[in-house]
């Protein structure tokens, strides 16, 4: 019965986990993406330097979510 009752709650744990820690990704990439093509509009010149510094940004925006899979993996899978 305990052992039911463990197995929920981290399956519930990685569903959490995946959908709060998704929207913090979520979010900063659009919010970057939108501001770097606004300055790619306002200052075409300058698109090669925006474009690199928004995938960049965007890269380590995205370890946040990897890690949220990671911890929702380790949930699933450990216990």
């Amino acid at each position: 019965m305990e052992e039911a009752i463990v197995r929920a709650a981290c399956a519930i744990g990685a569903g959490l986990c995946m959908g709060i820690g998704a929207i913090g990704p979520a979010l900063g990439e659009g919010n970057a993406v939108g501001k770097a093509l606004e300055g790619m509009a306002r200052q075409p010149e300058a698109s090669g330097t925006l474009r690199t510094n928004m995938i960049l940004g965007c890269a380590i925006t995205e370890s946040t979510g990897i890690y949220s899979l990671v911890i929702a993996l380790l949930l699933l899978f450990v216990f």
